[in-house]
């Protein structure tokens, strides 16, 4: 084989290496975004209202004490969030009519209460669009917002979220009610350092009954207003 044979040789085949090398690293840095873009992916915890807070009700028992909530939130003339359980939605179609009839918005909490982070996406979506179905079959709306029970998620939950057309929200401040019974430290978790934009996790209990209307009054007395979370999300500077 002459010389100059073997030198084109070698330099196809240093092209050959260098365009495979090449080809290693450009799909090394795609996937590499790809998991940034993933990992980066969060939920929401507060709003950009100056003026504006929420009182997000999570669902899914406690429904003899929805009907006392909304008296007392009429009694204001505030509108809230309640983030129904598709579960719930099918044993109490009739309250979920009520909460919507009394103009509070509605979000999606799951279907079953389920740890979303251990979901695969099949699951993570069977609970999501099962929710959506079940209030959508009693209000004819589509829920646009999504609250992961007990505040489980992970880049699965929420991507397939975001899929069915969801934003997800958490919570800025927690008033732990389901645990602790204690309407004073209810009302304490809520209001202290109260500012727009907080978005105040409850459930419909006994003693966040009882709490509820000094909730209120302290939120007036901070110069805000309770509005439903798609508002509280939005800025209301202009």
């Amino acid at each position: 084989m002459s010389r100059t044979k073997v030198k084109f040789l070698r330099f196809l085949g240093n092209i050959v290496i260098c365009t495979t090398v090449a080809a290693v690293l450009a799909l090394s840095v795609n996937v590499g975004t790809a998991k940034v873009s993933a990992a980066g992916r969060q939920p929401l915890y507060s709003g950009k209202s100056a003026t504006k807070v929420s009182l997000m009700v999570n669902v899914y028992w406690g429904t003899e004490y929805i009907k006392p909530m909304l008296d007392i939130f009429e009694k204001y003339n505030f509108k809230t969030t309640f983030f129904v359980g598709g579960s719930w939605v099918v044993g109490n179609p009739d309250t979920l009519k009520t909460i919507a009839e009394a103009g509070h918005e509605i979000g999606n909490h799951g279907y079953y209460h389920k740890d979303h982070k251990k979901l695969d996406a099949s699951y993570n979506r069977k609970e999501i669009s099962s929710t959506h179905d079940a209030v959508k079959d009693v209000l004819g709306i589509d829920m646009t917002l999504f609250a992961p029970p007990s505040g489980s998620f992970g880049d699965t939950a929420l991507g397939v979220a975001e899929e069915l057309g969801y934003r997800s929200v958490m919570w800025t401040r927690d008033t732990i009610d389901w645990r602790d019974h204690d309407s004073n430290l209810i009302y304490k978790r809520a209001v202290k350092n109260i500012k727009g934009g907080d978005l105040i996790l409850m459930h419909p209990t006994d003693s966040t009954v009882k709490a509820l209307e000094d909730i209120l009054q302290a939120v007036v007395a901070a110069g805000l207003k309770v509005a439903p979370v798609s508002e509280v999300l939005e800025s209301d500077i202009v």
